[in-house]
Parts: C-alpha cells; structure tokens; sequence
C-alpha cells in the first residue's frame, strides 16, 4: 500500500535526522510519498512565517506527518512551532514512550514506559498575563475581590485550566491505548492534594474512566512529586502513566533520562483524525550541518508512525534493526560510545547506513 505522508524536516540538525529517519523507513519496505513542507527558522526565510498555512494544510490532508525538531526560543518571541501545531490540529495525545535498549548507558535496565500527556491545555494553553501590563493589573484586582488572596502588582500570570472534557479524552485514551498494547496498568498522575479544583478535577474524571475498564486495565494514582521519587527508585512498577500537561512534559524527559537520554527518545502526537510523529529532542543548532548527531529517536519515531498506518511488521523490523547496530555499538555516534571521544564514532549518515544494512541482510 503507498502512504502519502508530510515531512516537516524541521530546523537546526532536523533536516539530517530527518533524512536519515525517511532513509530507513523506506528502506524497511514501505512505499511513501514524502509531501515536504517547512516550518521554523527555514520557513522564515523563505516565506516569512514560522508556521505557514501550507504545513496546516498538508497534515490535514496526509493525517499523517513525520517532524523535525523545530527551535523554541526562550523567554521572549514566537511561543513555541510546536505548541502552535499541536493546538491547531488539536493533536492532544502526547506519546512518549521510554523504553531501555542494551548498549545505551542508563542506570537501569529492562524499562518499558509510556507517558500519555494531555497536549492541549493546563498551563501550556498560553494564556498569560504580562507583569505590569493593564489588563493584568485588573485581573490581579478581580482576583484578589473574588477571593482574598493577595497578589503582588509586579506578578505575571499564567492560567491554569483543566476540563472535564479533556481530562476524560486523554484519559480514556491512555486506557484504549493500554489495552490495544497489552499493557498492564494506568497510573494517573497529579497534585489533586494541593490544586483541588483543577488537578482535583482531573483525578476525580480519572477514577471515573477507570471505572469502565474494571478487570481489564489496572488503575492507580500517584502525586506527581512522589512520583518522580518512584521513578527513580522503582521505575519497573509502572507502566502507563497519564498527566496533565506540564506534568508530562517533565515526567517524560526524567523518563527518557532513565532510559539513557533524549537521544532514543521517540515521541508522537495524535488527534482523532490526525497524528504528528517526532524526536523529542532539541535542533541543536551548534550541530547543524556537522552530521554527528544521533538519528534514533527520530528513526524510532518513525516506527511509532508506521505502527500508526499499520505497517507493523515494517515497524518491528526497523525497530529490531536500530537494537542490534545500537546493541553492536560500532556504528554509532559519539553519544551511544562508551567514550564519547571514541575517534570510532560514526556521523548521523553512517548510523542511518548501518540500520540500512541491517535491513537489507534481514
């Protein structure tokens, strides 16, 4: 079966992972059109908008989009590529799986991790307040009428809104999921202690779903700081794991640094209808063009993808072929070397030839 897919290269190191990333997939057997479009620094070059309408369009279009990593300034400028397209496409299920890989160094062994974030709304909705600015000094002064708490006049604000809606849709979610890859658990993650009529609302929907998945799924709790004690003192009692949005985010990269780092990090983000598959790693713009970094957590995105449009024998066969030239650890790059001075390190090219050569004799 042809695939027509978009390619969203990304900026700073993205076009080469991406390169490598699409050089594997294809060379696992599957027929894909790659519709090419950019976002990010390159496309402000070019068209003078980070997020044309166009890669908009072509996700709406294919339903499927294999990303880049796209950079995110910091502190001031555009908010962030990546919220933008997830926000208009309301993918709102981040995936992220953590999964251990023999020859990645990490501190534990034997991991198997998913981390469900819900992608739309919390504190990563934008909806802040500039300090100083006249409607925040108004919304600070309606909130103090409201509720006698004091605010500082020179605070900024950030709103933190959870729904009903969202949290039974992420949720349910991560038990569909649980149980379509004969996972065993759902852990809600949350600060219901403390933030009772937002995290409260979220935990209180969870228990809800859960319900419905009685004898099926097993369902547990946690508070988001026990839990990254758990994680890392007790990571294999868990397997699914759903949160909030800000939660998540920092859950999943303590996940990844279980696992060895952001380097075999896979991740995808998926909506109803549409879903965005990409590293979760940064473009490392300081490596652009030096084809030295890392390409297996896009490569593993990639087979995230093709389980996405059920190509799951081409997506076990990738997946298998990245273990043993990671598990070998000949043909790798500096950060997968014992030593990451090993003058036997690899480019992001060659990693991408080695995986190919495992497919070819497979």
């Amino acid at each position: 079966m042809k695939h027509r897919i978009t390619l969203i290269p990304g900026d700073g190191i993205g076009q080469e992972v991406s390169l490598a990333a699409c050089r594997c997939i294809e060379a696992a057997g599957v027929d894909i059109k790659w519709d090419k479009v950019l976002a990010g620094s390159d496309a402000l070059e070019k068209t003078g908008e980070l997020l044309p309408q166009s890669v908009l369009d072509s996700v709406r279009a294919n339903k499927v989009a294999l990303k880049g990593p796209i950079t995110t300034p910091i502190g001031t400028g555009f908010r962030s590529v990546n919220v933008a397209i997830r926000q208009a496409l309301d993918l709102y299920a981040c995936v992220r799986p953590a999964k251990s890989y023999t020859g990645v160094k990490s501190v534990f062994k034997n991991i198997d991790l998913v981390i469900i974030r819900e992608n739309s709304e919390d504190l990563y909705a934008g909806i802040e307040y500039a300090e100083g600015k006249t409607e925040t000094k108004n919304l600070i002064a309606q909130i103090q009428k409201d509720t006698r708490k004091l605010i500082r006049q020179d605070s900024g604000i950030t709103i933190k809104a959870i729904s009903k809606f969202a949290s039974e849709r992420i949720v349910r979610f991560a038990f569909e999921y649980a149980l379509k890859n004969n996972r065993k658990k759902v852990t809600c993650v949350h600060k219901a202690n403390i933030m009772k009529f937002t995290d409260g609302l979220f935990l209180k929907v969870a228990r809800e779903v859960a319900q419905s998945y009685s004898g099926k799924i097993i369902f547990d709790e946690a508070i988001v700081d026990n839990m990254t004690m758990q994680l890392v003192q007790k990571p294999h009692n868990y397997d699914v794991l759903v949160l909030p949005n800000l939660y998540g985010d920092i859950i999943s990269d303590l996940c990844a640094g279980l696992v060895g780092g952001l380097g075999i990090a896979p991740g995808a983000n998926i909506g109803n209808e549409l879903a965005v598959f990409e590293a979760v790693h940064g473009s490392a713009p300081k490596y652009k063009g030096l084809n030295k970094v890392n390409p297996a957590a896009m490569i593993l995105s990639g087979v995230l993808m093709l389980r996405h449009i059920n190509e799951a024998k081409a997506a076990d066969r990738l997946e298998e072929a990245v273990k043993e030239v990671v598990a070998e650890g000949k043909f790798v790059t500096y950060d997968l070397k014992a030593d990451p001075l090993d003058p036997g390190a690899v480019g992001t090219a060659q990693m991408a030839d080695a995986i190919i050569g495992k497919l070819k004799r497979a």
